[in-house]
């Protein structure tokens, strides 16, 4: 089994990075996430494709089945966790949650969804039971009759022989006192990079997230999504010595920072050598890693001097 789209000029498929699998309790069909597409495979038919989904608008990181395996539940980083019917592999229900999702799972009882989102943050969702009919009808029954439960459900009534006079006032509803409110909340609206990734706008997205005020993670975190997308070298395709400076200043001032050097090293490789001016700037990033790396020697130094006296004073206290 292969993912990915269709087959480039070049002949190659453009595979895409398999983040999730999961298994039908049955053993006959497999699930697969490689980018925004949720795969349907036949196991039983030598692996082939059944169902190509693509309801998500960034990358499928999490799946999970309901108790019975009826209900498909997906989770992405475009914040949203969509409820598949299975029978028909149709989205039945939409959640959205603040970050992007990483991690899911559903209760046994199926009362409850848990998810692990990016922020390191885990929101566990309650489902309300509904009422059953029986609860209802329980109301009605000879027994709660007898004991005076009608009364409880129908309100004080008025005794024989009294009228009820309606105030001219309209009556305002009041909820129980245990009732939660919820108040409905505005439209979260999408950041500019997040409106020009829905709309494959790579180039443009990577310019937004190159302004001062962007953090660094935000702008990593865009380049990260768009290796996975397959869509870096489109962002950097066509670009001359003033629209690639402000890429290379980024690289130039997080090299050192681990959190990023992978990314750093991966970009750097795609803009290597297009012009005059970013070819000096590669010279600076190549002396500030040359004088990060002799950093980093003369700390493994101190800490082997470190080491050796301290070994040296436990001897001398032990004995």
């Amino acid at each position: 089994m292969v993912m990915g789209g269709a087959v480039s000029d070049g002949g190659a498929r453009n595979t895409a990075p398999v983040e999730q699998v999961l298994m039908f309790p049955s053993g006959t069909v497999a699930l697969s996430s490689a980018g925004p597409i949720l795969r349907v495979w036949d196991l039983i038919a030598g692996g082939r494709c059944l169902r190509a989904l693509s309801n998500h608008q960034k990358t499928i990181t999490a799946m999970a089945f309901n108790s019975d395996a009826s209900r498909l539940l997906t989770g992405g980083l475009d914040h949203m966790v969509k409820v598949y019917d299975v029978s028909t592999y149709k989205v039945v229900h939409t959640m959205r949650y603040p970050s992007p999702i990483l991690c899911l799972a559903v209760s046994p009882d199926e009362t409850h969804i848990a998810a692990g989102m990016s922020d390191g943050t885990l929101s566990v969702r309650r489902r309300q039971a509904k009422p059953s009919a029986s609860s209802a009808n329980d109301l009605f029954s000879p027994a709660a009759l007898r004991t005076g439960a009608f009364e409880s459900f129908l309100g004080n009534l008025p005794s024989l022989g009294q009228g009820h006079v309606k105030s001219k006032q309209k009556s305002k509803p009041v909820g129980d006192v245990n009732e939660l409110r919820v108040e409905s909340k505005r439209k979260r609206r999408l950041k500019e990079y997040d409106r020009f990734l829905k709309t494959f706008k790579y180039s443009a997205a990577l310019d937004s997230v190159l302004r001062k005020q962007v953090p660094p993670s935000t702008a990593f975190s865009l380049i990260q999504e768009l290796i996975h997308r397959d869509g870096l070298r489109t962002a950097l395709a066509g670009r001359d010595d003033v629209l690639l400076e402000p890429v290379l200043r980024l690289l130039l001032k997080h090299v050192a920072d681990p959190r990023f050097g992978q990314m750093v090293c991966d970009v750097a490789n795609l803009v290597i050598g297009q012009s005059p001016i970013i070819d000096t700037l590669f010279l600076r990033l190549r002396k500030k890693v040359a004088a990060e790396l002799k950093f980093q020697q003369e700390l493994i130094r101190a800490r082997g001097a470190l080491d050796m006296l301290f070994a040296t004073s436990a001897l001398m206290s032990a004995s």
